[in-house]
């Protein structure tokens, strides 16, 4: 199991552009069904820092979800965004959880 937590603050007038990208990657993974891939995206008290947390079977769905349409265009256009604060990415280890995760 892969779990990636990335943080990151932009611009306010860049967040309704973030999140409507971000809505993107998560209609797409609707469709997409993919059962190795649990996908979240949450907009923190300042209205203008986004955590996203990713939970993933496996470095292949960690690879579909980086070749989804949708998120190469969120990535590229938050690039160019002039972010305040750049993208801090950390991979978790599951200490405990009363959810299931991959078998």
């Amino acid at each position: 199991m892969k779990v990636v937590r990335v943080m990151y603050t932009v611009r306010p007038e860049y967040v309704a552009v973030n999140q409507a990208n971000i809505a993107a990657i998560v209609s797409e993974l609707k469709l997409l069904n993919h059962p190795g891939i649990k996908y979240g995206a949450w907009l923190l008290p300042d209205g203008k820092t986004f955590m996203h947390f990713d939970q993933l079977e496996n470095e292949a769905a960690h690879e579909v979800l980086t070749s989804l349409d949708s998120f190469k265009k969120f990535a590229t256009e938050l690039e160019a965004s002039g972010m305040e604060v750049e993208p801090k990415l950390e991979l978790l280890t599951l200490s405990a959880s009363t959810e299931t995760y991959f078998d």
